[in-house]
């Protein structure tokens, strides 16, 4: 039996679920190596500005491991926020066959990929990065190289889309080291949940105010500079819809420049952070989706991958990572550019022109998203170890 060793920063709601389809669908002997507890535990999140545990068992299923992390100030936000000293110890004793890292840019992380013996099992990085905000300044080469120096000591990489693979070669990854294994979530959670959130969504729009009548567009997510929510209003604005309300949902730091923009709004609502066990319903009161993010940040969009199992339209911006992937454009929503509101402006009209074409689009998105599961994932890590035990 092939024994894989995965390390990850902490345990993370789109993940864990993969974990165990992996753990209960394939030969493999897995065990996943944590360097940080949160999650499971109730622990500030600064950019939603509020304390988070998730609401759905991330650590059932599969077998896994917390690496002690003793850094003062833990975290994800810094390179010292994980400092694991026994990672490398604790992965020998385990003695796998190959090891998958979700990421690398932490000190823990350098110094295993500097000091594994990758002779005796290979590493294989599984990324969502992407350069559609390009860096052309002396900085940006200079990292350029440094990453492709890091990259030299993995054997093949997971890409999960279009622009991720673009990055990979352009970091001096060979396109026979990559291997397609799609950013997914647990499609069968959100697809099961469908029918029972579409009731719930109609009495929460009746909680939140929002007229029977209204279509509504959905803002899901941190209100920070990153996910330019503040573009979303002021082009919900510029659109000057009927019958359309704005829904923001979630927390942040913008969120009192949004609440003071919006305060002569009258079709413009606000709901709370909403934990896992409740997005189904978030998606489902939905017409359409949008995440207009801005920069390198949004290296893909999960909760575009949510809302399109609850047959949400998209629109996204051209800063998105699954935009190629997931928004086939009139088919089942839009791509605008980054920072442009008079564009957003315009997708936003187009896609309300036509109301039985918007429902195409949302039947065309759960179509398109059948084909990024955990089953297509695993199967792309399936063959990059097959690949490693040629």
């Amino acid at each position: 039996m092939l024994k894989l060793a995965i390390i990850t920063s902490h345990p993370i709601q789109y993940y864990a679920p993969w974990f165990v389809y992996i753990n209960q669908n394939t030969d493999l002997k897995l065990k996943v190596f944590y360097l940080w507890d949160f999650g499971v535990k109730k622990t500030v999140d600064r950019e939603f500005k509020k304390s988070i545990k998730w609401d759905i068992p991330l650590l059932e299923g599969y077998d896994y491991e917390f690496v002690p992390n003793i850094s003062k100030n833990p975290g994800t936000k810094t390179i010292g926020g994980l400092k694991n000293p026994s990672l490398l110890a604790r992965v020998t004793n385990y003695n796998p066959n190959a090891v998958m890292l979700i990421g690398y840019n932490y000190g823990s992380l350098y110094r295993f990929i500097l000091q594994w013996n990758t002779r005796k099992a290979p590493l294989i990085f599984r990324g969502d990065s992407h350069l559609l905000k390009r860096c052309k300044s002396w900085k940006g080469i200079l990292r350029r190289r440094f990453i492709s120096l890091v990259y030299s000591r993995f054997a093949y990489f997971l890409y999960v889309g279009e622009a991720n693979y673009k990055y990979f070669t352009y970091h001096g990854v060979k396109p026979k080291q990559l291997v397609f294994s799609p950013h997914a979530i647990d499609n069968q959670r959100f697809l099961t949940a469908a029918d029972t959130a579409k009731i719930e969504a109609i009495s929460w729009k009746k909680e939140l105010d929002i007229p029977a009548n209204h279509k509504v567009i959905l803002f899901a997510g941190k209100f920070n500079s990153k996910k330019r929510p503040l573009d979303l209003l002021q082009a919900y604005k510029k659109a000057n819809l009927k019958d359309v309300s704005l829904l923001f949902v979630g927390s942040g730091e913008l969120e009192n420049d949004l609440k003071k923009q919006a305060s002569n709004e009258s079709n413009v609502f606000f709901a709370p952070f909403q934990n896992q066990q409740s997005m189904p319903r978030t998606y489902a009161i939905a017409d359409i989706f949008i995440l207009p993010s801005y920069g390198n940040s949004e290296t893909w969009g999960l909760a575009v991958n949510e809302a399109m199992c609850l047959s949400c339209p998209i629109i996204v911006s051209s800063h998105v990572g699954c935009g190629k992937d997931l928004v086939q454009e009139y088919q089942n929503g839009l791509i605008f550019e980054a920072r442009n509101i008079s564009d957003l402006t315009r997708c936003i009209k187009l896609a309300f022109s036509n109301l039985k074409q918007l429902k195409q689009w949302g039947e065309k998105s759960h179509e398109i998203i059948q084909n990024y599961s955990y089953k297509q994932a695993t199967e792309g890590l399936q063959k990059a170890l097959n690949l490693i035990s040629k």
